[in-house]
């Protein structure tokens, strides 16, 4: 079940990473919304992001019952079990918000709703949630796939992440001021 999560974990990285720059762009205004492709890689990485939350969600409570059986709960020292954990749950609530703040328009693409200061507070605790649980997750991903001289790929792979991220941050900065400072202005 671990190799199959991860392998999900990877899908759902490498589609998020297409779905963020996407929808950069779509925010930037450089490219139209509403695109076939991209709304159904939108829907595989909900329909992956399930897959893995049941998955973790197994994982997590074999891992409880097998604590409650020795009668032995190290939480200090499964710190970072329970950072997974959490900012796996902080991060659906996001994503779950992310989903919601759209609106189906009838040509049968998505529009977001008014954009306001709430809308880009949740979108960078979205993406600051997301940083958290890949930083927390990254390593063991990496072991699980057998990669032992991690260090160079590590490196590698949290830098796109990190430039991925920025430009996610910057074009929901950006979308809020398009419609709420130049839009809204003229």
């Amino acid at each position: 079940m671990r190799k199959i999560n991860a392998t999900v974990s990877a899908l759902i990285m490498l589609l998020f990473l297409l779905h963020a720059v996407a929808g950069a762009f779509q925010l930037a205004g450089i490219i139209p919304g509403g695109m076939k492709a991209i709304q159904g890689m939108a829907w595989l990485l909900v329909l992956l992001l399930v897959v893995h939350v049941v998955i973790g969600v197994v994982l997590t409570i074999q891992s409880i019952r097998i604590s409650r059986k020795a009668r032995v709960f190290y939480w200090r020292e499964n710190q970072q079990f329970w950072i997974r954990r959490i900012s796996g749950f902080a991060l659906m609530a996001l994503i779950f918000y992310h989903l919601f703040i759209f609106g189906q328009i009838n040509s049968g693409g998505f529009r977001l709703h008014d954009f306001g200061t709430a809308e880009l507070v949740g979108h960078i605790l979205l993406v600051l949630s997301l940083v958290v649980h890949v930083l927390s997750n990254i390593k063991p991903l990496m072991l699980s796939f057998g990669a032992y001289g991690i260090r160079a790929y590590l490196k590698d792979i949290l830098f796109v992440l990190s430039v991925v991220l920025l430009v996610a941050a910057v074009s929901f900065v950006i979308y809020y001021l398009r419609w709420n400072v130049w839009w809204r202005g003229m």
